[in-house]
């Protein structure tokens, strides 16, 4: 069962192919911001993906955060979240991710459970127009 205040924390390094120049989100080696964005969005995925029943997933609709601060190439982050509010199938987390330095990014992120085969089937009608 999902429920208010469930957690989870993810580890990663950042290397070279995950820095604003190589993603041509800014010119500089540092961990990009779309890359901090994912490993939020990633580890809020993780926190409730085993609770859920067979066949059923997440999918992220908002998101709300700051970068702070610099993470160099071969540096660590650790990401983590916080399941705040459950409004039917909507879930909103707290996220955050901070190297050796302290905060690196916060904010909130959404989410919402949906039915995996008919969420991709619903998708998919896209290409027949």
């Amino acid at each position: 069962m999902i429920e208010i205040g469930m957690t989870h924390r993810t580890v990663r390094t950042v290397e070279p192919n995950l820095t604003a120049a190589s993603l041509k989100s800014g010119l500089l080696e540092v961990l990009a911001t779309p890359i901090m964005i994912a490993w939020m969005e990633e580890c809020c995925m993780e926190c409730v993906q085993a609770k859920l029943d067979e066949g059923f997933g997440t999918v992220g609709t908002l998101v709300n955060v700051t970068h702070e601060a610099p993470t160099p190439v071969g540096g660590t982050v650790t990401v983590s979240c916080f399941l705040r509010q459950v409004d039917g199938r909507r879930l909103v987390f707290a996220v955050e991710a901070s190297d050796k330095g302290g905060i690196v990014g916060r904010g909130s992120h959404e989410r919402f459970i949906v039915e995996g085969a008919k969420f991709q089937a619903k998708c998919d009608k896209k290409k027949e127009n």
